[in-house]
């Protein structure tokens, strides 16, 4: 029995004593409607009172829902059996994956998402994916060996993330292939704009036939879109072409080549709306639908027979947003930027200081250090940094010169004084020294472009502020990269008050379970409107409260 399967046979046990239905006449005041909402785990009764048509509840064990109020002149409408976090989104998820709720926490990129935080969100019933991108394969191994120690014996889940890398793809493969050696069965596959070689390899490797013909996985990609010609990609069998050079390389047998084209590259979407980090800044209420339908075409046309499920991402800080992307049909949910902000990230306290002081508008888009020359940009935090400002000011540099020896001396003095703090010469030098150990052919290219070199150093500095905030590095605090989406704003606001407020209280277990335990409630007065029932909007609202 997997573990999903254990925690749902728990918590289908009866929550209410029948003995209680004599205690518990029909209400109709909007307390009782209130206390119905704020109590989803107790079976309800709805009902209308046939003299003056007013909706109302009763407690109810489950199993009575068909039998009459006590009070007479009033009628059942309809019965709502008890509620839990647990059974927010699609049970096969939670079935495949071993987890306790459709709950995801998201790989921040850096480490940010540590081993730790994973490891609490595992012991929490979540699925959690390490931030590997960003560091060296040596890193990220030293952090799957604790993920295996402290997971592995107690068969919790858990993933690493593997990030699309243009300007590097020695080492996405680099990657790829150490998760193959050490057997990572989940990947958060991030910023991909197409299919590559190593993706492709990650998720073919291991398909199998079994004994019942049903063609079983052993590795999982979570495929983060927010577009759906990327989400096409996913979703559909991997490119024969694609497949054939990797049997060609040695690199997958023929019998996996050929179970590939018939299942899709990911079974996991994950669809992006307005996050923290790479974002399109799309509305989910827009994006998500589309994606859904996208998949429901594709399965069909394609005959599949295994499910796909559909999660939502990027703007979900608060219960009400969680609920509503469950009731928009996601399979699950993941949160990031809210992660981010808790004790076990891996940003400095000073950077989850300034992330708790957030509020809704409190972000800006600013050039993305790994696909800077592109002009992909990052949603990152505004308030309390400088960053986003001097970033932008980077890329209009670039557009606007073919080179360091090109920019005029206004603009190189702001550089190097405001900006770099250092000569365009040292920033060079210590640039080049960097890629001459990572990869001499950058340098080389440098040398022979003007603009690739300029483009080197002003990616430097973008990289590097992200790991001055994660350091906590005092005199470079104005240059905090810090990605950040409004969702971190609106969880602030719910926390306001609470003891979730507070930096230190924050841990991705407590943020997570009153998340999931808030959404249950606005999903259950929800229900209760549905009926027609006069729910007081106070009923939609929880207060953050220690969860055990």
């Amino acid at each position: 029995m997997s573990l999903g399967s254990r925690f749902h046979k728990r918590l289908m046990q009866p929550t209410l004593d029948p003995a209680l239905l004599a205690s518990s006449p029909p209400r109709f005041d909007a307390a009782a409607l209130r206390a119905a909402a704020h109590a989803p785990r107790t079976p309800v009764l709805v009902v209308r009172d046939r003299a003056s048509g007013a909706i109302g509840v009763q407690a109810a064990a489950f199993e009575d829902a068909d039998a009459a109020p006590l009070r007479a002149g009033a009628d059942v409408i309809g019965a709502l059996p008890a509620l839990y976090p647990e059974w927010l989104g699609d049970r096969s998820f939670s079935e495949l994956h071993g987890t306790r709720f459709s709950y995801v926490t998201g790989a921040m990129a850096n480490g940010i998402a540590t081993a730790e935080l994973v490891i609490r969100a595992a012991e929490a019933g979540f699925l959690g994916f390490f931030g590997a991108a960003g560091l060296d394969p040596d890193r990220i191994e030293r952090e799957l060996d604790t993920l295996e120690q402290a997971l592995g014996p107690r068969g919790l889940p858990w993933g690493s993330n593997l990030i699309h890398n243009p300007s590097e793809p020695a080492q996405e493969a680099a990657v790829a292939d150490l998760y193959l050696r050490r057997g990572v069965t989940r990947v958060s596959a991030a910023a991909y704009m197409k299919l590559t070689l190593p993706l492709v390899r990650y998720a073919a490797t291991g398909l199998t036939r079994g004994a019942d013909g049903r063609i079983a996985r052993r590795n999982y990609v979570f495929a983060k879109i927010s577009h759906p010609r990327v989400a096409t990609h996913f979703l559909k069998p991997a490119p024969a072409q694609m497949l054939d050079a990797l049997v060609a390389q040695g690199l997958l047998r023929e019998d996996e080549a050929a179970l590939a084209r018939l299942v899709p590259v990911a079974e996991d979407i994950t669809v992006e709306s307005d996050s923290g980090g790479h974002t399109d800044n799309r509305p989910l209420l827009s994006l998500f639908p589309t994606i859904s339908g996208l998949r429901d075409t594709i399965a069909a046309e394609q005959g599949y027979t295994r499910p796909i499920r559909v999660g939502a991402a990027g703007g979900l800080g608060t219960p009400e947003a969680i609920a509503s992307a469950f009731a928009l049909g996601a399979a699950y949910v993941l949160t990031g930027t809210v992660n981010q902000a808790c004790v076990e990230s891996g940003l400095s306290s000073a950077g989850r200081a300034l992330l708790a002081d957030a509020d809704l508008a409190d972000v800006v888009m600013a050039p993305a250090a790994d696909m800077f020359e592109m002009g992909v940009e990052v949603q990152v935090l505004q308030r309390g940094t400088m960053f986003g400002a001097r970033a932008k000011k980077l890329y209009a540099f670039y557009r606007a010169y073919e080179g360091l020896d090109a920019i005029a001396a206004v603009d190189r003095e702001t550089l190097e004084r405001t900006i770099l703090r250092t000569t365009l010469d040292d920033a060079w030098a210590s640039t080049r020294a960097y890629w001459a150990a990572r990869d001499p052919r950058e340098v080389e290219r440098a040398e022979r472009e003007p603009k690739h070199k300029m483009a080197l150093v002003f990616r430097s500095y973008l990289g590097q502020s992200s790991r001055w905030a994660i350091a906590g590095t005092a005199d470079r605090r104005a240059d905090y990269q810090i990605w950040c989406g409004p969702a971190m704003g609106a969880f602030n606001r719910w926390a306001r008050g609470s003891f979730l407020e507070a930096p230190a209280q924050r841990t991705v277990t407590q943020v997570g379970l009153n998340l999931l335990e808030g959404a249950a409630v606005v999903t259950r007065a929800t229900q209760l409107r549905s009926f027609g029932a006069p729910v007081p909007s106070d009923a939609f609202q929880t207060r953050p409260r220690p969860l055990a």
